[in-house]
């Protein structure tokens, strides 16, 4: 969960800086993809892929309504930005669509830190 707040740090402190928006974004999905990982410690789960990892999370945590499904949307949303931003040539992010992701970010790491936290893991 460090690692999850720590790279949502640097994503805020990359905005702030009006510093690459392909970078904020790749911050803010990994501090998502952290508190993920973070709550597969305790889970018989593991994968390579990040897209194993969240289909396990919203099958899991999401459709079993551990977690609303705004949070799944949340991780959906930013994992397919930080795709786009880090591999697809001539593709751009508009502040727009990345500003609104550090918001969402911070409600899905304080979601699972209290998920966490409630069921006595951290």
């Amino acid at each position: 969960m460090d690692q999850a707040e720590q790279s949502l740090e640097e994503a805020r402190y990359l905005m702030d800086g009006g510093k690459s928006l392909r970078s904020v974004a790749n911050r803010i999905y990994y501090g998502m993809f952290y508190a993920v990982l973070a709550l597969l410690i305790y889970e018989p789960y593991s994968s390579s892929k990040h897209t194993g990892v969240l289909y396990y999370f919203n099958k899991n945590f999401v459709k079993s309504g551990i977690f609303p499904e705004s949070l799944g949307r949340h991780v959906n949303k930013a994992f397919e930005l930080r795709q786009r931003g880090d591999y697809r040539e001539y593709f751009e992010l508009t502040k727009e669509q990345v500003e609104p992701l550090l918001g969402e970010a911070k409600e899905f790491i304080t979601a699972i830190r209290a998920y966490l936290n409630a069921s006595g893991r951290v």
